[in-house]
């Protein structure tokens, strides 16, 4: 018994130093994977004092201790984990995203490195622990067993009363969540409901929209046809008025030329009239200069016509002559 106690002690503590150093290395953290809250994980305690007390006898038989520590190491994960999940409402380790798992208790891999585990602590390492252990003295012992046994006692109390008054507040949470969801399944009922009737409507609603559109489509069909055809006989309106308006204004402008050349004419007729009276009239002045000229030129003897002018006196005639005569020529010319 005394033995026992002390193995179930040292490997409790040595097994809860492995799960610390294992969650530190995946996490990089440290966890306290236990399931007190001193350092001792009780599962690896109880593994070891089964394993040795049950296979003890095949420790010169390889394999056979090998299966049987898979075997035990295996029976009693899965007892264990499912007790503690019923009493606690609580799991402390889940195998679930393992393949070969059973419940997430337990799973093939781990039950083989339990397997290899066994086979160093039967082999290797026990032998070293039972050397620690008789080194202690017997009195000793018994005291630091008695301390540890009570120290496990008062934690084991104050974690089922921890673990047993979160499960009644966990009791109260599993209510309201109950109620939570009791509330959510009417007001899911009363949504899908709605869901359907505005689906049924929408459904109403889209008919009613397409055939509209259909409507819309064809009036905008006849729209454009009607706006093809008023733009066709405005172009046509259009070439028609401006055949028109061009022969408006040729017409207008033969009509101006030929006011225009009527005025020309006329113009020119007028012109060609007073010119010939012009000539006519510079005609007969002319010829009376010339015949002033001829008369005075070759008068007439003396006693002939006028008495002559005395001696000395002025010739105005002559004089006049010489200036009509000038006057005559240059129009002649």
């Amino acid at each position: 018994m005394y033995q026992l106690l002390w193995i179930f002690f040292l490997y409790a503590f040595l097994g809860w130093c492995t799960e610390v150093s294992y969650a530190a290395l995946r996490t990089g953290k440290f966890v306290n994977r236990g399931f007190l809250n001193g350092p001792v994980c009780p599962i690896y305690g109880c593994g070891v004092v089964v394993v040795l007390v049950g296979l003890t006898p095949l420790k010169g038989n390889f394999v056979l201790l090998f299966l049987g520590s898979v075997v035990l190491t295996s029976v009693l994960e899965l007892a264990t984990g499912f007790v503690l999940e019923k009493l606690f409402r609580q799991r402390w380790w889940d195998y679930s995203d393992k393949p070969f798992n059973l419940g997430g208790y337990i799973c093939l891999e781990f039950s083989i490195m339990w397997g290899f585990a066994c086979l160093f602590v039967v082999d290797i390492l026990h032998p070293s622990i039972e050397f620690f252990i008789r080194l202690i003295p017997h009195t000793l012992g018994w005291v630091l067993l008695g301390l540890f046994s009570a120290a496990m006692a008062v934690d084991l109390a104050a974690t089922v009363r921890t673990i047993a008054k979160l499960n009644r507040q966990l009791d109260q949470i599993d209510q309201l969540a109950r109620r939570l969801k009791t509330a959510s399944n009417e007001f899911g009922e009363n949504l899908a409901d709605r869901v359907l009737e505005a689906a049924e409507r929408s459904a109403d609603w889209k008919e009613d929209w397409e055939a509209a559109a259909e409507e819309w489509s064809q009036r905008r069909a006849e729209f454009q046809v009607q706006l093809a055809q008023r733009k066709e006989r405005l172009e046509g309106e259009l070439a028609q008025k401006r055949e028109q308006m061009e022969d408006e204004l040729r017409q207008h402008a033969q009509e101006q030329a030929v006011r225009l050349q009527e005025g020309h004419d006329k113009a020119r007729a007028e012109l060609d009239a007073w010119r010939e009276k012009l000539q006519t009239q510079l005609d007969s002045r002319v010829f009376g200069q010339r015949r002033l000229t001829q008369d005075a030129l070759h008068p007439p003897p003396p006693g002939h016509g006028a008495a002559a002018p005395p001696h000395g006196a002025p010739r105005p005639l002559q004089k006049k002559m010489n200036c009509n005569f000038h006057y005559a020529v240059i129009p002649c010319r």
